[in-house]
C-alpha cells in the first residue's frame, strides 16, 4: 500500500505551511524541507503562481527518496481545488468550511483538510473526510484540542495559525495528530533536520516509507 497523507502528516507531526513571494521560491524552500527530513508540504493559493509550484513539487523526493507529499492550502472554492489536482496536490486545505472544495475532494477521492474553528464546525469537518484543520488555532490554545480529542478520538485534528516551531510539542501532547507551522522554522540546514526528527514519529509502514 502507499502512503495516505493523513498517515504521512500522522507521522512527520510538523506541517510546514509556506506562503511565498512567487512560484520559484516557494520551490527552493520546498526543495530546502524536503532535503531536512520533512516529506509533507502545503503550499498555498496566496503564492503567485503556486500552481507552478505545485506541479514541480509534486515531482521531488525527499531525503529518503520518498515521493513528496504536496498540499495546497488555503483552497475556498471550487476552480481553485480542480487547479489544485490538475497541479497534482495530494491534499487540500481550506481555512473555514468550504462547500465547494469539499465536493471537490469528495468526487476526486483526495483527502481534505477543511477549516473549522466551533466544535460543531471541526466536527462536521472530520465526519466528512475525516479530518479538519483547527483554525485559527492559538485562539483556544492546546486546551482547545484537548476538549476536541475527547469527542472526536480518531480524526485527524491539525491545528494552525499563530504556532511556533518551539510550541509544537504542546500541540501534539495535547492531542495534535499534527501541526501547521506557517513562520520560524530555522534556516539553517542542520537545525532544520533536527526540528523534524525530534518530533518525527513511526513511520507509517506504506510503500513509500520504504528506504
Amino acid at each position: 500500500m502507499s502512503c495516505h497523507p493523513y498517515a504521512v502528516l500522522a507521522a512527520q507531526r510538523l506541517l510546514p505551511v509556506l506562503r511565498s513571494a512567487d512560484a520559484d521560491r516557494a520551490l527552493r524552500a520546498t526543495g530546502r524541507l524536503l532535503g531536512a527530513g520533512c516529506r509533507a508540504v502545503e503550499l498555498t493559493t496566496s503564492t503567485p503562481g503556486w500552481a507552478r509550484a505545485v506541479t514541480r513539487a509534486a515531482g521531488l523526493r525527499d531525503a529518503r527518496g520518498r515521493t513528496a507529499v504536496i498540499g495546497v492550502g488555503t483552497v475556498t472554492t471550487a476552480a481553485q481545488a480542480a487547479a489544485a489536482l490538475d497541479a497534482g496536490a495530494a491534499f487540500l486545505v481550506s481555512p473555514y468550511p468550504a462547500p465547494e472544495v469539499r465536493e471537490a475532494a469528495a468526487r476526486s477521492g483526495t483527502p481534505l483538510l477543511e477549516g473549522g474553528f466551533t466544535p460543531g464546525e471541526i466536527a462536521a469537518a472530520v465526519r466528512g473526510a475525516g479530518a479538519a484543520k483547527v483554525f485559527p488555532a492559538h485562539v483556544g490554545g492546546p486546551d482547545f484540542i484537548r476538549s476536541l480529542r475527547a469527542v472526536l478520538p480518531d480524526g485527524v485534528l491539525v491545528p494552525t495559525g499563530g504556532i511556533r516551531p518551539g510550541g509544537v510539542r504542546a500541540w501534539l501532547d495535547a492531542g495534535a495528530t499534527a501541526v501547521g507551522v506557517g513562520s520560524g522554522l530555522p534556516d539553517d540546514p542542520g537545525e532544520l533536520a533536527a526540528a523534524f526528527a525530534e518530533l518525527a514519529g513511526p513511520c507509517c509502514g506504506g510503500e513509500g516509507c520504504r528506504p
